[in-house]
């Protein structure tokens, strides 16, 4: 089977499209045919190997799955003697276990983490909707009308599912990311932007209900001050000193504050894959896709993304060349 291949950490110019014996499904695994893959954060730091906690998970030296990729949308090519919930022919999508595998023809998985895709759906949009969407709804799930929400990092992968939301919840959001992508997050629902070159959304005070930090990088210390009391910070992605600190500093910065700061856990469900999911489809919040890749061109896609220049998602549609 065609996959795209790597071998060592680094840039994308590490990555090649190659040639990988077709997997056999275990007896609780299903054979997926990918049709759709799209690429989150999670991608760019396996690709690097960085923040630690992508060595940590993958491997120290070098990727242990060489095939990159984990928000997959296929049909089912094959199933193991034990698996009874889907069929041969069942359109479904996910997120892969161990964030890796998806950039290929085809890709083994236990079920648990799979939801048939809406027929109102292609494979290019249900793909966009697992990691950025589970994010998105874990982050947002107590926001009311009235709220003001920032959203740093608003414009890439994660970011417009978190101002959807937060937007379908009645709140006032201010959006953070490069100056050209302002068009954009405004369409997205954005009532507010900042560009981060130019402004540090740190040195506000006492003004935000909810700050979702895409690309953590302020120390715990700092990010409570725009907070109101009774707020809350969540980072989700940063170096791992960062996110360590947060979890380990931000306690006792709600102690001291009346705010909380912590790290945004999200574990891969089914269920949380399905509710956000419910709310695509309702309308709450539309997949905004930035380009289509094919297989072959996988590598300009991982150049974009690492670059920061996307507006939304980046999919790699597998059954093209």
């Amino acid at each position: 089977m065609r996959a795209v291949i790597q071998d060592r950490y680094g840039r994308p110019d590490v990555l090649r499209l190659g040639e990988l014996p077709e997997p056999a499904p275990a007896a609780d695994e299903i054979l997926l045919r990918v049709r759709a893959v799209s690429l989150n954060g999670s991608d760019r730091e396996n690709l690097v190997g960085s923040p630690a906690y992508a060595r940590w998970t993958n491997g120290l030296r070098r990727p242990r799955d060489p095939v990159p990729g984990s928000d997959v949308a296929g049909v089912v090519a094959a199933v193991g003697r034990a698996v009874t919930e889907y069929a041969v022919g069942d359109e479904l999508f996910g997120e892969l276990a161990g964030y890796r595998g998806g950039l290929a023809d085809f890709v083994c998985a236990r079920p648990t983490l799979l939801a048939r895709k809406p027929a109102g759906l292609s494979f290019v949009e249900a793909s966009t909707i697992p990691q950025a969407g589970g994010i998105a709804r874990r982050a947002t799930a107590d926001v009311r009308s009235g709220d003001r929400v920032l959203v740093n990092g608003a414009g890439g992968a994660g970011g417009v599912f978190v101002v959807a939301l937060a937007k379908h919840s009645g709140a006032e959001v201010t959006a953070v990311d490069r100056a050209d992508k302002g068009d954009f997050l405004r369409e997205i629902g954005a009532d507010r932007t900042i560009d981060f070159a130019t402004e540090d959304w740190a040195d506000a005070h006492d003004r935000f209900d909810l700050i979702v930090d895409l690309v953590a990088h302020r120390s715990p210390l700092r990010v409570h001050r725009p907070l109101r009391r009774g707020g809350r910070y969540a980072a989700v992605g940063g170096p791992a000193r960062i996110l360590l600190g947060t979890a380990v500093a931000g306690p006792l910065v709600g102690r001291a504050t009346g705010k909380r700061v912590g790290v945004l856990v999200v574990p891969q469900s089914r269920a949380e894959l399905e509710a956000v999911t419910a709310l695509v489809v309702q309308g709450a919040v539309t997949p905004r896709i930035d380009r289509v890749y094919s297989l072959r061109d996988a590598p300009a896609a991982f150049d974009r993304l690492a670059a920061g220049e996307s507006r939304g998602k980046l999919v790699v549609d597998v059954s093209e060349g």
